[in-house]
């Protein structure tokens, strides 16, 4: 994203029409500012972007939709889902922070969204795009993977739960591992969780298949249900097996079930500061969106990759989720293998929240824009169906309706530690395989790292993605 910043030297605030915005009348009445606006040049538009965003988003969390309206009028005239980075983000925080707007009047935003309707095919492209055009999902099924293996050794009974079993890439490979197991492949059974039956299907006819050709004794057990209405008694635990557990991007949606119930419990909670009066200061000579909005102030907040461990776990853990690691737990897994995105998208104030979600997408776009050309239709999918979709989770949605509740590692450290888990660390061969899948993409820009034996999963140096193993403390 280098591109669209001004290098040191070239510009100052002083030859930038962005000084002026300040001064500029929120009355459309009073002389439009729309002329300056699309004359930017793209390293000016960038910083635009950004200060408009936040400003917008300080006024819809005030309350202010008058000025909100203003602003989003102007982040429509810059922003674009097929022009640069910062464009392309900017057009999904925009819709977000009108779709928060428009929640304010239910029947209103009903209405609008009455005859949507997300094609199981495309949920479906979607996921597979992801999966093909980042090294994330790859790297994490390698670690898991490596970790059933040497957690499975002379173990003839074994048992996988995937709580999200959605692709069967990741099994196909560990049946091919067990099938070279020196003392024969065990018997594996795996129960797949997920909410679509058609896609458990699919799951159960491609991993059968693959058994049979290896000739490894296989059971695929479906449970068709959502994370948050699991039967336990159903995932069919029995003694003499020996258990494993893989979680892909799944706990952080449980965070949240509880969050009206505990707001009625202490209506203080509820009363966030939204109010928030916004101080921006635009640096020309900044050369990233990080570097920049490390310099933005929002009420003495200012994120950091690290600022999750400032807010305690006690505030944001919801009793469901701590009750559904409880019984994951109570299963006695000999390994449990969680992925999730390290951001600290579970804020309980809007500008928090927009303003990790800059730092994180940007960073997620950004990986797209020197790996994905601008024009390619798969880049456009995954951004607006996988990554707009979630952003617009993240702002416009409150209570249980918010799901994206990504938190950084330490705070899922804490959580696992205080349901009974104990930290597993990851093998050196495991990462090493891991590192040498990074390098073999062929873009620098991603990197691994260690991190008390867990592994976390970088663009350049932003934190996006944790892998870490646990398992049941007696």
């Amino acid at each position: 994203m280098g591109s669209m910043f001004q290098e040191e030297g070239s510009s100052s605030v002083t030859s930038s029409p962005l000084q002026f915005f300040s001064m500029m009348s929120l009355s459309p009445s009073i002389g439009s500012p729309y002329t300056w606006l699309r004359e930017l040049k793209s390293e000016e538009r960038g910083l635009a972007l950004i200060h408009l965003l936040l400003t917008c988003a300080n006024h819809v969390a005030a309350g202010s939709l008058e000025n909100a309206n203003v602003m989003l009028d102007q982040i429509s005239q810059l922003a674009s889902p097929d022009g640069d980075t910062m464009q392309r983000i900017a057009a999904y925080f925009n819709e977000a922070l009108a779709d928060r707007i428009l929640k304010t009047w239910p029947g209103l935003h009903r209405a609008l969204n009455s005859t949507r309707i997300v094609m199981l095919s495309e949920e479906i492209l979607v996921q597979k795009l992801f999966l093909e055009l980042f090294p994330f999902l790859k790297v994490s099924y390698i670690l898991t993977n490596q970790a059933i293996v040497e957690a499975m050794e002379g173990e003839k009974m074994v048992h996988i739960i995937d709580l999200n079993a959605a692709e069967p890439a990741q099994w196909i490979a560990l049946l091919q591992v067990f099938s070279a197991r020196p003392e024969g492949p065990p018997h594996l059974r795996i129960t797949g969780v997920h909410h679509q039956k058609e896609i458990l299907e699919q799951m159960a006819h491609k991993l059968t298949e693959e058994a049979e050709k290896l000739d490894i004794p296989f059971q695929f057990h479906p449970v068709v249900s959502r994370l948050e209405n699991l039967d336990f008694d159903k995932l069919r635990v029995k003694t003499g097996e020996a258990l494993a557990i893989s979680s892909i991007l799944q706990l952080h949606s449980l965070l949240g079930l509880d969050d009206e119930a505990l707001r009625r419990r202490s209506p203080l909670l509820s009363k966030n500061s939204n109010g928030i009066h916004l101080q921006k200061a635009l640096l020309m000579n900044q050369s990233t969106l990080g570097d920049l909005l490390e310099k933005d102030t929002v009420n003495g907040y200012s994120p950091s990759p690290d600022s999750a461990s400032s807010s305690p776990v006690s505030l944001t853990a919801s009793m469901t989720a701590e009750s559904f690691l409880n019984a994951l737990w109570g299963l006695s897994p000999k390994v449990m293998i969680v992925t999730e995105q390290d951001s600290n998208h579970n804020g309980s104030t809007l500008m928090e929240r927009v303003l990790e979600a800059l730092y994180s997408y940007a960073a997620l776009f950004d990986c797209l824009e020197s790996t994905v050309s601008r024009t390619s239709v798969e880049r456009l999918k995954v951004e607006k169906m996988l990554f707009g979709e979630e952003i617009k989770n993240i702002i416009a949605c409150e209570g249980a309706e918010r799901r994206e509740r990504h938190e950084k590692l330490d705070k899922w450290i804490q959580r696992l530690d205080l349901s009974g888990f104990g930290n597993v660390p990851l093998s050196y061969y495991g990462m090493l395989q891991a590192r040498r899948f990074l390098q073999s993409c062929g873009c620098e820009g991603y990197k691994m790292r260690e991190e008390n034996g867990c592994v976390v999963i970088c663009w350049q140096d932003r934190p996006l993605f944790s892998i870490s193993a646990w398992r049941s403390r007696k």
